[in-house]
């Protein structure tokens, strides 16, 4: 797995995908929230999953195009935390916690993703 270590936007993308594993598991017991937990572990898992796929990606096209899902992803679960948060399912500091670490994510997949369209 030598394409994988130290890799940044794979370690953070891990880290939030485990923090959104986390938050489901909280809103399914704690709050008995089962749908938009449900809707909020698909897209916050599934970052991780394209950055992975685009770093073991066989083709340039392929590269940019996982970034590019990877970044939609990422995008799709501000929305459904946002839903979590005016919905009064997630306090203020929960929502603010988990999207600071969503944000950053964000921020580095979309530069990832922009300097390699430019490049190409």
């Amino acid at each position: 797995m030598p394409e994988t270590t130290n890799n940044i936007v794979l370690d953070k993308s891990l880290d939030f995908a485990l923090r959104i594993v986390r938050l489901c598991h909280y809103l399914n017991e704690e709050k008995r929230e089962f749908v938009l937990s449900k809707e909020l572990l698909i897209s916050g898992t599934n970052i991780g999953r394209h950055a992975r796929a685009a770093v073991g990606a066989e083709n340039r096209e392929t590269f940019i195009s996982e970034f590019g899902v990877a970044r939609r992803r990422a995008l799709e679960t501000e929305y459904w935390l946002l839903v979590l948060f005016h919905g009064k399912i997630l306090t203020e500091q929960e929502y603010d916690s988990i999207e600071a670490d969503r944000l950053e994510l964000v921020k580095i997949i979309s530069s990832i993703h922009s300097s390699s369209r430019s490049s190409n």
